[in-house]
């Protein structure tokens, strides 16, 4: 594999140098700092773009109908963020602003796979857009709760566990969305805690079949969540299901160590499984979820001000506490230390997505966080190992599916001209817990198939938006 990806390095260096003599462009990108995670090349070159990919990555000049100085910056892969909540257009822009070029709901996901795809397309997004075909909303729809984000903690979705007819019904409309493209399988189990084992077992055969990966909120967290976490590993090894557990230190807390050892343990047993963090020691999620069920204190080891409203910036108490859970709502949940984040965000095993949701700083400043807090300023992960974690990897564990994200996370002739420009001394985030919506800095440009969606710090004006569907084939 080695040997694979050192000749396509030097054949897409030879053509990138045979294209500077032979072929105008139409943008170029000088002397910027090519970091391409896949084959490691760490150079300033020029960069050619034509027809919204790649074309030529050059030590000689190009000429092309417009050019930009990227002298000072770091042209790398547009950032993946594989989990994302939030879908209005203020998020949309404060994705693009943080780098991200592709953008995907692939834990809560849809039941309507196909109306998904077409609201999105009317929407005419400014970045690349897919989804999951999500358990959740199945599991809603057949035990007649929907339509809602989360099953309520008394809702049939939460409480009842499903009979062989209905598990059935989950079936055909998981394998439905997988036919209509469902980039992957998304699970909530903490949301679902009914959902017995034969339930879940039989969708992640499913998956299987489609070559899908399943992407699982666990459905214990804290001192149950390595028992949890075997559960879906198990899973996993008997169906030949890949899976990715997201959000993993939320879930695991204390137990993250564990969980990733675990997770280690089940790869070298052959089992595919990964995970992805978030770079923040809060997470969000509905009040009024089963999460919130009774005895959720004992179960988190929280108490009520370790919750934050996500309107109001209040820590709440027992009393605006039962009151939120009537009315619901988005609350902050502060459940770990820096020491855990910083364990996860490091581990080999994991990526990093953001979680969006609005009310929450990984909303607005997630990659902006990796990189300027985590990279420069703490310098507890290097730049390459980070931008892999947000681009390359990201594209990787999901192309046996989707074959569009080949092309994705690289910076190499032929890979579709989705780049971040950022300048690694200043790139930082500016969200907080407390105005969760101040944008990244550091981040000038950011192209979506060779069109600037960010230009000069600015979201770029288009006739047309760049960003296109990320999906499997439709069956």
């Amino acid at each position: 594999m080695n040997r694979v990806v050192s000749f396509l390095a030097v054949f897409g260096l030879f053509w990138g140098h045979f294209s500077a003599f032979s072929q105008e462009f139409d943008l170029i990108l000088q002397n910027g700092r090519v970091m391409d995670p896949e084959t490691g090349m760490d150079s300033i070159r020029n960069v050619g773009i034509r027809d919204g990919k790649i074309a030529s990555i050059s030590k000689s000049e190009l000429t092309g109908a417009q050019s930009i100085d990227a002298s000072g910056l770091v042209v790398a892969p547009g950032f993946i963020d594989l989990h994302q909540h939030a879908w209005d257009a203020d998020s949309i822009g404060f994705k693009i602003r943080d780098g991200v070029t592709t953008l995907l709901e692939l834990e809560v996901g849809t039941d309507n796979v196909a109306k998904w795809y077409a609201d999105r397309k009317a929407e005419n997004l400014p970045l690349n857009h897919g989804v999951a075909i999500g358990h959740i909303k199945c599991r809603m729809r057949v035990l007649g709760d929907f339509p809602s984000f989360l099953p309520k903690s008394d809702s049939k979705a939460a409480t009842v566990k499903a009979t062989g007819e209905q598990i059935a019904r989950i079936r055909a409309q998981i394998a439905r969305g997988l036919d209509e493209g469902a980039v992957a399988v998304g699970f909530g189990l903490s949301y679902t805690p009914a959902a017995s084992h034969d339930e879940v077992r039989e969708l992640f055969r499913v998956a299987a079949e489609y070559d899908a990966t399943c992407h699982v909120h666990i459905r214990d967290r804290r001192q149950n969540s390595p028992g949890a976490t075997r559960e879906v590993i198990e899973y996993s090894a008997e169906t030949g299901a890949p899976l990715v557990i997201v959000h993993l230190q939320a879930s695991g807390a204390s137990k993250t160590e564990e969980i990733l050892n675990m997770l280690v343990a089940a790869r070298q047993n052959g089992t595919d499984v990964s995970a992805e963090v978030y770079p923040w020691t809060a997470g969000m999620t509905d009040i009024k979820s089963a999460i919130f069920a009774d005895g959720w204190q004992k179960s988190f080891g929280l108490s009520y001000n370790d919750l934050q409203w996500g309107e109001t910036g209040e820590r709440l108490t027992e009393e605006t506490f039962r009151k939120y859970r009537e009315t619901g709502g988005l609350v902050i949940v502060h459940s770990n230390p820096e020491s855990t984040v910083t364990y996860a965000l490091k581990h080999p095993e994991t990526m990093i997505a953001s979680d969006g949701l609005k009310g929450h700083p990984r909303n607005a400043g997630t990659f902006g966080r990796v990189l300027g807090f985590y990279v420069r300023e703490k310098g507890e992960i290097d730049l390459m190992t980070a931008l892999a974690k947000i681009s390359y990897r990201p594209a990787k564990r999901l192309e046996a599916r989707v074959p569009a994200m080949k092309k994705k996370g690289r910076v190499q002739v032929g890979a579709d001209a989705d780049l971040t420009l950022f300048d690694p001394k200043t790139v930082r985030e500016k969200a907080t817990f407390t105005d969760a919506e101040l944008l990244t800095i550091g981040i000038p440009h950011v192209l979506v198939a060779g069109q600037f969606v960010v230009r000069d710090g600015k979201i770029a004006e288009q006739d047309r938006s760049p960003g296109r569907a990320i999906r499997a084939p439709v069956k």
